[in-house]
């Protein structure tokens, strides 16, 4: 399992007669943020939160590569979620080809019990993440959105859980109905899992990434030791940072005031800094090409 969702077992994908679910729409909330590289700050912390869940841990211990191929599986996860918001009319093919990818994926979760990745039990979990994460390290990194945004982006955000072959159903309609779900998620579920811990060590066995170029592979082999050793720190820094306070708590990550003062100093350089790019620097690939597009008058 990674940044992804699912269909309950048995559930078509795009049933007879059924237009395929449209993306966020263009301008929206999501179109604006999600491709801006300060949300690649808050990746790690939705990430974590999926991974507490019993199920969700379970599957990614058992069957993610994220241990052996972490840079590689970052970079498909990513691919995919910027299609899921900028892909037009990729982003319904690929809603169904993260389904057909979790098909198989299923066992015993922490707790015993039987799960199926495309149970909505545990896949619903997996998109609602986004949403309190975006919501919260938003107010760090980004300006603060009026009450109508948010519910407009929590709007956007159940398109994207229809990409991913959600129900309605299976989703809290409003934010009003979000809410309460995700706090019983919280008290009743969600657990430090071993995956969880180990995507907040600072010691973990990270393998150096193999870029394409000799020089920069040659340079990696003699520096890695020292920059594991400071992008664990700092992964973990905004991991914890970013995850909403209640959410902390309930996998039981400690933070503190300290802590805090330095990632509002960070957030505000990144917050000042980041607008001033040009757009080839600020957004992600993807983002800058739909961008474009969308600019120029087609998809």
């Amino acid at each position: 399992m990674n940044h992804t969702g699912h269909i309950a077992p048995g559930s078509p994908e795009t049933p007879a007669g059924r237009l395929d679910p449209e993306p966020p729409p263009p301008c929206g909330v999501l179109w604006t943020t999600a491709g801006d590289i300060r949300s690649l700050l808050t990746l790690p912390a939705a990430f974590t939160m999926q991974v507490a869940h019993p199920a969700v841990g379970a599957g990614v211990d058992r069957y993610s590569v994220f241990r052996t191929d972490p840079w590689g599986r970052g970079e498909r996860s990513l691919r995919s979620v910027m299609l899921w918001v900028y892909g037009g009319d990729e982003a319904a093919a690929e809603g169904r080809r993260v389904r057909r990818l979790h098909k198989e994926i299923r066992g015993t979760d922490t707790r015993g019990r039987r799960y199926h990745s495309l149970d909505p039990a545990c896949y619903a979990w997996v998109h609602a993440t986004g949403f309190p994460v975006a919501q919260y390290a938003g107010r760090y990194l980004f300006r603060r959105i009026t009450p109508a945004q948010e519910r407009q982006m929590y709007r956007e955000w159940l398109r994207v859980g229809r990409i991913l072959g959600l129900r309605d159903r299976d989703m809290p309609q409003t934010i009003e109905e979000f809410w309460p779900y995700y706090h019983r998620m919280l008290a009743e579920e969600i657990e430090p899992t071993k995956v969880a811990r180990e995507l907040v060590a600072t010691d973990a066995d990270l393998p150096r990434p193999e870029p394409a170029s000799p020089a920069l592979r040659l340079l990696l082999r003699l520096t890695w030791p020292l920059l594991r050793t400071g992008y664990l720190r700092f992964r973990a820094f905004v991991t914890v940072g970013y995850m909403p306070p209640d959410a902390r708590a309930a996998i039981g990550l400690e933070w503190t005031p300290a802590q805090e003062r330095r990632l509002r100093r960070f957030s505000t350089a990144v917050r000042l800094l980041v607008p001033l790019l040009p757009e080839r620097l600020r957004y992600l690939p993807q983002a800058r090409a739909a961008r474009a597009r969308w600019r120029a008058g087609t998809r």
